[in-house]
């Protein structure tokens, strides 16, 4: 960018601030969003609510099995960068 359009397009530099600042937000909304439908995650609020006799462990199990499906689907699915 030369001189002449860096004082140009001065003005502008808040709306770029702000739309960079909306870009990280939105990138961390969405890393936050997928660490928390993450199967891990998933595994942990299920050994957590079977501890607190919340489910049963025959139902426990049977998410469980859901949950692994669903992590090798994940893992052999190209789409997944797998």
């Amino acid at each position: 960018m030369g001189l002449i359009t860096s004082v140009l397009t001065l003005p502008l530099a808040p709306v770029r601030g702000a739309g960079w600042v909306i870009g990280v937000v939105t990138e961390e909304a969405e890393r936050q969003m997928a660490a928390s439908a993450s199967p891990a995650r998933a595994l942990e609020e299920l050994a957590a609510a079977t501890a607190n006799g919340e489910i049963s462990p025959e139902d426990a199990a049977a998410r469980e099995a859901e949950i692994m499906e669903r992590m090798i689907a994940a893992a052999q699915d190209p789409a997944h960068g797998a």
